[in-house]
């Protein structure tokens, strides 16, 4: 039983994992460690704080629907552009392979719970109302067009902050919510004898009507501050009712794991700063938690640093030094026991603890710190003897290599036991997709002895187990792609929860580099005769 199961009182059927900022990629990679275990024990669902109704496009792809690619499910099944996360790569990847081959019944499925806005812009109800029309045969779209108009007078983000140049309380758009209104009902006419494809239009539907709702809070002539609050109340309502929503239509299958940034989450007020202006709301978790009780668990996330961030180590009198006081491992632990501390100074990339964050929490999952390539090389060069060769073109490298390391023990720099790599080599090594922003690789020199123990095969058959990998994966020793044969592995941006593994095998490859440098000396010093 995953370990944080443990920490909660009881059973949630909805169970909150929240993250303190986004762009921290070892949250989102330890929620995927998190689902796929609550998997093994009854959970069939995740939504994460993305479009639901683009998140159709996701699932489809997570249940093998034929047709929708993998590029597709990640461009088209994503908002705020979070399918350029690789975790969100490896999720949908994780959740078809467990699919495949189980009944139905058992199927992992993805959910989006945010409505289709940005904070600052949101656009036409278009695009929703014309897929419910084409699903009741509605031809309509003329109507829809003439009332939408031009698309720049809802998305300008100038509407958001001036009331006035809002087309939210406008006849076109009351007229639009009328129809939003009457195709809903119309839905659940022809219910009976449309059954398939039912719930993705009526996804579109309530799209449609939470964006007329946004842009009616938009065109509100209300007090700058007011203003600010009620559009992101509105916006955390919309999420909540997609929750509730997805939990009326998961019940049956199992509790639902929801993942989104700890505002959205948390039982308690959010509060957040919106040009200078200081904003407080009910979040959707703290409007679930009144309606849900005890079936709603919400485990808040801590950072300690991120490098991908730039957020620093932070001060050991803070909640979050305190937490990384025992160990530099992610861990979950249950909120009453953390003690009161002071509260991190607030950056406008991290929401750091505080008191009434940890007092309505079940849980807190802390993260000490993100890795990046730094990280690693700072963990590799601590080893005796170790050095780093960074590739430039001062040194000769070739440009497809520049800013990649490289670590030795000796002067000998034709093998090294260890590399960090953030290019694909055209021809050559391109399976671990490197040309992601933000992708690194770790590359090990580990011999054939651990080579075969870690993989069940011996290097030189390699070859033959090739397409058993998915070398864009991140968290998973795989062979190197390229030198295999000589037992190289490599792991792609190794999270945090493996820090433990990469030190061991460090280790064995560090041991094998002073091995072949004690060797080379020798030869060097007391040559054999003759030679």
């Amino acid at each position: 039983m995953p370990p944080f199961l443990d920490l909660l009182a009881g059973s949630p059927d909805l169970l909150a994992l929240g993250e303190p900022t986004h762009g921290e990629s070892a949250f989102l990679q330890l929620r995927n460690e998190a689902f796929m275990a609550l998997a093994e024990h009854g959970y069939r669902s995740i939504a994460v704080e993305s479009d639901r109704a683009a998140g159709l496009i996701a699932d489809d792809f997570v249940q093998g629907v034929t047709g929708v690619t993998l590029d597709r499910a990640l461009t088209e099944g994503f908002s705020h552009g979070f399918g350029a996360a690789p975790a969100n790569r490896d999720l949908l990847l994780r959740m078809r392979e467990w699919n495949a081959g189980r009944p139905v019944a058992e199927h992992l499925t993805f959910h989006g719970f945010d409505a289709p806005m940005e904070l600052e812009s949101a656009p036409s109800p278009r695009r929703h109302l014309n897929q419910v029309c084409h699903f009741l045969d509605l031809n309509r779209s003329a109507e829809i067009d003439d009332l939408a108009g031009d698309e720049a007078r809802w998305n300008d983000p100038a509407a958001i902050w001036e009331p006035g140049r809002s087309v939210g309380r406008s006849t076109d758009a009351q007229r639009l919510r009328v129809l939003a209104d009457d195709l809903l009902t119309e839905l659940y006419l022809r219910a009976p004898w449309k059954s398939a494809g039912w719930r993705a239009a009526f996804v579109h539907a309530t799209a449609a009507v939470a964006l007329l709702r946004y842009h009616a809070a938009a065109a509100a002539p209300l007090a700058q501050e007011e203003r600010f609050a009620r559009l992101v109340a509105v916006r955390d309502a919309l999420m909540a009712e997609n929750l509730l929503a997805i939990r009326s239509a998961e019940a049956h299958r199992g509790p639902t794991l929801v993942f989104a940034h700890n505002a959205h989450l948390q039982r308690h007020q959010s509060t957040m700063t919106l040009a200078d202006t200081q904003v407080s709301w009910a979040g959707a978790g703290a409007i679930i938690a009144s309606l849900l009780g005890d079936r709603y668990a919400v485990i808040a996330g801590s950072l300690g640093a991120s490098p991908a961030l730039g957020i620093g180590p932070p001060a050991a009198s803070t909640y979050e030094g305190g937490l990384q006081r025992e160990t530099d491992l992610p861990r979950y632990l249950p909120a009453s026991d953390i003690g009161v501390a002071e509260q991190r100074t607030h950056d406008y990339r991290y929401f750091p603890l505080d008191r009434a964050t940890i007092e309505h929490a079940d849980a807190i999952l802390h993260v000490p710190t993100g890795v990046d390539a730094v990280v690693l090389a700072d963990r590799i060069v601590a080893l005796p003897g170790v050095e780093q060769v960074v590739a430039s073109e001062e040194n000769g490298s070739p440009e497809a290599a520049w800013g990649d390391r490289f670590f030795f023990v000796g002067p000998d720099r034709r093998q090294p036991f260890a590399t960090i790599v953030e290019h694909d080599v055209p021809g050559f090594d391109e399976a671990a997709q490197l040309d992601r922003p933000g992708v690194f690789r770790l590359n090990l020199d580990l011999g054939r002895a651990e080579f075969e123990r870690l993989l069940g095969f011996p290097p030189k058959a390699f070859e033959q187990h090739r397409q058993k990998f998915d070398f864009a994966r991140l968290d998973t020793l795989v062979p190197h792609p390229g030198y295999a044969q000589y037992g190289f592995v490599s792991v792609v941006m190794p999270g945090p929860q493996l820090l433990p593994e990469i030190d061991r095998l460090l280790a064995i490859a560090h041991r094998r580099a002073v091995d072949r440098h004690e060797r080379a000396t020798r030869r060097a010093t007391h040559p054999q005769p003759g030679v």
